[in-house]
């Protein structure tokens, strides 16, 4: 297979329905979990520019429709995330599962805290959201220590099937 982006996106599909479905089961303890960062980070990693700015275009187009936020916003912020990480690939050993997890960790923070901020002016009492928003950073981001390497693990071997091996990648 000579293009990897779509396999890399149907990876991202997938965890996008398993991150929705977990939120359907914790929205009966008022509990949301965001896992921006770790969509983005391996295709920022590993895919030419081009082809990964497109794959996160698409994926945030997914993560769009299912929201009310103002259109673009996701296409916006995980392009801006997908960028700096992009430019920092080469400064970080990014096959070491363990640098991989804190790109995501930080990535998400980052993305988590802006669309937070972009959102907190259309609730009824903003500053009474923040203890809520708190405890979904924190269920968020132990979500993404325990998931990461799995999730990243699965990209690979997805690249391996489809005969596009991470190594020819780069």
């Amino acid at each position: 297979m000579r293009r990897p982006a779509p396999v890399i996106f149907a990876t991202m599909l997938l965890l996008w329905a398993l991150v929705a479905l977990l939120n359907h089961y914790l929205a009966v303890w008022h509990v949301h979990v965001f896992a921006g960062g770790l969509l983005v980070t391996y295709g920022a990693l590993h895919l030419p520019l081009r082809s990964g700015l497109l794959v996160t275009a698409a994926l945030s187009l997914v993560l769009e429709a299912g929201t009310g936020i103002t259109p673009g916003t996701h296409l916006f912020l995980l392009g801006a995330a997908h960028a700096v990480i992009f430019h920092v690939r080469d400064r970080v050993p990014r096959d070491q599962t363990g640098t991989r997890v804190i790109i995501a960790l930080l990535a998400n923070l980052g993305l988590f805290l802006v669309l937070s901020f972009l959102l907190i002016g259309r609730g009824p009492a903003p500053g009474t959201m923040w203890p809520r928003l708190i405890l979904d950073l924190v269920c968020s981001q132990v979500l993404i220590a325990l998931v990461a390497p799995w999730f990243f693990a699965l990209q690979e071997r997805a690249l391996v099937l489809a005969g596009a091996t991470p190594r020819r990648l780069l």
